[in-house]
């Protein structure tokens, strides 16, 4: 499992993203969003997919209204975007996805990520034992992390079990363009600064990443060049934008594959 990890420039969520689980938030759920929002999140999935329609739309409203203000985007889980322009499917389907702004899609293993068509980005779960799916797993941890991005044509959220700024920092390193959590927010007593500590960790890890090795700058044989940086900026796409297609990446024809067993989607 030698050698640098790809670093794909994400065109979809980055640095610290929140699901949404009102059955575990500490508080009202908008209001642990807006503590999220106000320490740095720019990306929140909303999830509460038992929730008749209306009612999940009233939440969706609001929620939109707390990123608006912050520049950030709301994703919804499911194929119905809710008056929306942004989506998160699971690995089963629908297959073709919507014609939507943005659509992510759930992952486990090689066999889920090379199903991927138009999809913008992808999660790739568990990398750590989850507190919120007990026994979910068996966990990719941050070796099978980085050999499954190798692999991805898209760029990588990493999701299950982040709680903690080493967690971060690995899933970073192993070249997640973003951590997506769950539990680590939503049972937070201050999620604002729980937001703002483990962003923290993401930008400090991603300014290292992209920092370019020797061998890529003192011109040697083997030198390619500075590499991508990876932006920690909350993203221009509004819910109701439109929304630039990544190109696939090409693959390195050394890249292992890694297959996980595939669990429940968050």
């Amino acid at each position: 499992m030698g050698g640098r990890p790809r670093t794909k420039i994400p065109r979809g969520p980055t640095g610290v993203v929140v699901l949404t689980d009102r059955r575990v938030a500490r508080g009202a759920l908008v209001d642990v969003v807006a503590g999220a929002v106000g320490g740095g999140v720019r990306w929140v999935v909303l999830r509460e997919k038992d929730l008749p329609r209306a009612e999940r739309l009233a939440l969706a409203v609001e929620l939109r209204a707390i990123l608006a203000e912050a520049g950030g985007t709301l994703v919804v889980a499911g194929p119905d975007p809710l008056d929306g322009d942004a989506v998160h499917l699971p690995a089963a389907g629908p297959y073709p996805p919507p014609a939507v702004g943005l659509v992510g899609r759930s992952c486990h293993d090689t066999a889920e990520l090379a199903r991927l068509t138009t999809e913008h980005y992808a999660t790739l779960s568990p990398v750590y034992e989850t507190r919120t799916k007990p026994g979910y797993g068996p966990p990719l941890h941050p070796d099978g992390l980085r050999e499954l991005i190798a692999v991805s044509p898209v760029p990588v959220l990493a999701l299950g079990g982040i709680e903690t700024t080493a967690q971060v920092t690995a899933c970073v390193e192993a070249g997640a363009t973003g951590v997506a959590v769950l539990g680590a927010m939503m049972r937070a007593d201050d999620p604002r600064e729980t937001a703002t500590t483990l962003g923290r960790a993401f930008e400090e890890a991603a300014t290292r990443v992209a920092r370019p090795h020797p061998a890529d700058t003192d011109g040697g044989p083997h030198a390619t060049g500075r590499r991508p940086t990876v932006p920690t900026e909350g993203s221009s796409l509004t819910a109701r934008s439109g929304h630039g297609r990544p190109q696939p990446q090409p693959q390195p024809p050394s890249a292992a594959a890694f297959t996980a067993t595939t669990g429940e989607d968050k």
